[in-house]
């Protein structure tokens, strides 16, 4: 059974920083290409983060450059996104997504963990 589980999240003040997990079960961690995404209130879900299998490469939305960082570390099934300078637009709930990089591309979601940036 896949699982993959996010923690992290919170309550922060504008400008303090959150550092989620998502850990995975279930797969081959190294076979996945991981990313975050976030859902605010009245909103589409939105690409907020991606790293390749290896960690190789990331990309950012550009809502969240020079704030957000992700990594992973493989030896532990994790990905994280470090958030800093937190502002009141980030507030969301973030889910944990994976996406296969071999064929039969299979891809997983978390269940969400809910930021909360206010003052």
């Amino acid at each position: 059974q896949v699982q993959l589980v996010e923690s992290g999240g919170g309550l922060a003040q504008p400008g303090e920083s959150l550092r989620l997990s998502c850990t995975a079960s279930g797969i081959t961690f190294s076979w996945y290409a991981m990313s975050w995404y976030r859902q605010a209130p009245g909103k589409e879900r939105e690409l907020v983060a991606v790293i390749t299998n290896t960690g190789g490469s990331t990309n950012y939305a550009n809502s969240v450059k020079g704030r957000f960082t992700i990594s992973r570390d493989n030896a532990k099934n994790t990905v994280y996104l470090q958030m800093n300078s937190l502002e009141p637009e980030d507030t969301a709930v973030y889910y944990c997504h994976g996406r296969r990089i071999y064929l039969p591309e299979y891809v997983y979601w978390g269940q969400g963990t809910q930021v909360t940036v206010s003052s």
